[in-house]
């Protein structure tokens, strides 16, 4: 036997790309009160507070007019690209073709890009008409002494959302494509791990426990579960979140959109281009709630 057949061995490569495992889409859009075709770098969300019906103590007389508080939250456009070139002489040496997978993969990062605006917005500064505001400190619910997510943090923050007569009802998602529960909890997956794993929510009914482990059940305490593993996460603390609907906003002044072409100037090459403008403000405090948990 030649001990040169090793020269005839060939390697076979695939003619398609493996995509890594990755968030493909936006999960926390749908959960925000959308506002489409901004034009200019900023759009005002404008507010209107309470006011209280007064006493009519006799007849015919004066009216009374009450003094309704007006306010604004701004909404500042953000602009986000994604790019990548394929060089020709690359392309006719190669099995595969990358351009099939990376318009894709541009509109995944923007998608991301998208869910990290929100949860910045939603546990960050928000732009008003006189100046900034934090998210109050009686908004945060503490770790509490290596605590994961629990139950009595769930109770909490939804006594916080309903002390404030926060909405709670179900409306329709800026997709269009039908009612979702107004209330939202973002959590990750070791935060669902933790609840799982807690004494109240294993004594539950076992089939109610076992739906929620496995997905089929997204909703409890009248909060739709989103896990999002692109929350903050400082040292041991993870911030979970939870909002109402209306207290999020979330403008577009340009939707996600990817595009192909040619460049002459870099030598005829193809470049893959994705680029976004949006923005989100948290257009009421008390309509959200950052809930600290051990991971």
């Amino acid at each position: 036997m030649s001990f040169q057949i090793t020269e005839a061995f060939v390697n076979q490569f695939s003619a398609n790309f493996y995509e890594l495992g990755q968030q493909v889409n936006s999960r926390l859009r749908p959960y925000c009160e959308g506002y489409e075709g901004i034009v200019g770098q900023s759009r005002a969300v404008e507010r209107v507070g309470r006011s209280e019906a007064y006493d009519i103590t006799s007849r015919h007389a004066d009216t009374r007019y009450v003094e309704v508080p007006h306010s604004r939250r701004w909404i500042d456009l953000q602009d986000k690209a994604w790019a990548e070139l394929v060089d020709e002489m690359d392309e006719i040496k190669m099995l595969a073709d990358p351009k099939s997978k990376y318009p894709a993969l541009g509109v995944q990062a923007l998608n991301r890009a998208m869910d990290d605006i929100i949860i910045n917005a939603a546990r960050g500064t928000a732009r008003t008409g006189t100046g900034t505001q934090t998210l109050p400190s009686a908004q945060t619910i503490t770790e509490g002494g290596s605590a994961g997510l629990t139950l009595a943090k769930l109770l909490t923050a939804k006594e916080l959302l309903d002390s404030a007569e926060i909405q709670a009802d179900e409306g329709q998602d800026m997709t269009g494509q039908g009612a979702t529960p107004s209330r939202v909890m973002v959590v990750s997956a070791k935060q669902l791990t933790n609840l799982y794993g807690t004494t109240e929510i294993k004594s539950m009914d076992y089939n109610v426990v076992k739906a929620l482990a496995q997905g089929q059940i997204d909703t409890f305490l009248g909060f739709r579960f989103i896990r999002s593993e692109r929350l903050p996460k400082t040292g041991n603390l993870r911030t979970a979140l939870c909002w109402a609907r209306p207290c999020m906003a979330l403008g577009v002044g340009k939707d996600v959109q990817a595009t192909i072409d040619r460049l002459p100037g870099k030598n005829n090459s193809v470049q893959v281009y994705a680029r976004m403008s949006i923005g989100a403000v948290r257009v009421e405090d008390e309509g959200v709630v950052a809930i600290q948990c051990f991971e």
